[in-house]
């Protein structure tokens, strides 16, 4: 069997028809996936903006529940710390201070003639608040200089209070608050010594 002329020119001819149908079934195929990754974009983008929509109302409900906690622990901690023996007789809430860049914020603050005490209230009270509080603390005075002369000490507050936390604060020198029942308590035994600034 010989191969002609004729042959592999019409072999060639077939080649480029396919190589023809090839491309042109390559170029769909990118049209395509253009097509696809287009959508998966659009996608990708209404999910990120699903996502931040539903992070933003998460950060409201936790504000919301700081609030509540606050508003719980608002009427407590004035009777809660005369019974500790810290004839407490102002109340300040929402208290907020800046010195050039840098600023403060005490959620609740308890003062009697000698001491006073900077309360932080979460709705759950982790290690890393404590921490966050702990360094407000020592800023404080600096903050408001008109409590130069008190005896600075610090609490907690949470709605949920874990044992980890709450020992954390402890032996950090803080008192812990937490709910008991339809109540709020301070957790520290009467072995406690308040840490003072």
């Amino acid at each position: 069997m010989t191969t002609t002329a004729d042959d592999v020119w019409r072999l060639l001819a077939e080649l480029i028809e396919s190589q023809k149908e090839t491309d042109r079934r390559l170029q769909e195929t990118e049209r395509l996936l253009k097509q696809q990754s287009l959508e998966s974009d659009k996608r990708r983008q209404e999910t990120d903006r699903q996502i931040q929509q539903v992070n933003e109302q998460i950060g409201k409900l936790g504000n919301r529940l700081g609030e509540f906690v606050e508003w719980q622990i608002r009427p407590a901690c004035v009777r809660l710390f005369k019974e500790k023996g810290i004839a407490v007789r102002e109340f300040h809430p929402e208290m907020s201070s800046q010195r050039g860049e840098e600023g403060i914020e005490i959620d609740l603050l308890v003062v009697d003639t000698t001491e006073a005490i900077a309360i932080e209230v979460k709705s759950k009270l982790s290690q890393g608040d404590v921490d966050e509080h702990l360094e407000r603390l020592a800023k404080f005075k600096r903050f408001f200089p008109r409590y130069q002369d008190v005896n600075l000490l610090g609490a907690v507050a949470g709605m949920v209070v874990p044992s980890d936390s709450a020992r954390y604060a402890y032996r950090k020198g803080l008192f812990v608050i937490a709910p008991s029942g339809d109540d709020v308590v301070i957790l520290n035994d009467s072995k406690f010594k308040p840490k003072v600034w």
